[in-house]
């Protein structure tokens, strides 16, 4: 019996950061705290906030 070791994993780089819907007070707080976040080298929490800027609803009602 051949026993194979953890196969390879690719991890790519992550893509460019999304940028806040225009007039939205969520994703510009959302993009001030990515701010701080990188600025004391805390990259989880930078992705945490690019995150929640790319999945942020944007509809008449939460952009009011």
């Amino acid at each position: 019996m051949t026993v194979f070791g953890p196969l390879p994993v690719h991890i790519l780089p992550p893509g460019p950061d999304p940028e806040p819907a225009p007039g939205c007070g969520v994703c510009a707080a959302l993009v001030e705290q990515r701010g701080r976040a990188l600025a004391r080298g805390d990259h989880a929490k930078a992705a945490r906030s690019n995150a929640e800027i790319r999945n942020h609803p944007h509809t008449p009602e939460t952009d009011a």
